[in-house]
């Protein structure tokens, strides 16, 4: 029986984007975006780039120095028989000491969270991408879903008019 791969787009970076949490910036403003590497099983690895994950309920934090990615479901990998991992485990982050410091001090001091906003495969090596980002409120919500269906309107009547 032959398994179907998901198309997956490579940039011309040489980055396929494998997992996105959409959700994240509906309910976050992000402020900055930092690069990190994961510590993962063969199993995790292989499920992943097949896109068989979730990164909806997911977030980072910072424990004894270290940075951990919590609650991000990988879903287990059907032919790794006894050798599959838990679907949802912490799993560390490879991030410097200087990194893990400064984002230490925004997560405590200015109520930031580390929130993963896609899951991609750079030149054969998986990275996640988080976000430091301050929650919304529902008011906010509806500002920004107002404004991004007034500029998709106007975008729509130039295109009409032309």
């Amino acid at each position: 029986m032959a398994r179907r791969r998901r198309q997956q787009k490579r940039d011309p970076e040489g980055v396929t984007i494998l997992l996105r949490n959409r959700r994240a910036f509906h309910d976050y403003q992000i402020s900055e975006r930092i690069e990190a590497g994961m510590v993962l099983l063969g199993s995790e690895v292989k499920s992943l780039r097949e896109g068989r994950g979730s990164l909806a309920e997911g977030y980072a934090e910072i424990r004894n120095g270290e940075a951990w990615l919590v609650a991000v479901q990988i879903k287990e990998y059907p032919w790794a028989n006894q050798f599959n991992h838990e679907p949802v485990h912490d799993r560390k982050l490879l991030l410097s000491k200087r990194e893990i410091r400064r984002l230490a001090i925004k997560t405590q001091q200015r109520g930031f969270t580390l929130v993963p906003l896609s899951i991609y495969d750079r030149d054969g090596k998986l990275k996640v991408e988080l976000g430091l980002a301050a929650g919304r409120r529902q008011y906010e919500k509806r500002e920004v879903a107002r404004a991004a269906e007034a500029s998709r309107e106007i975008d729509q009547e130039l295109r009409r008019r032309r």
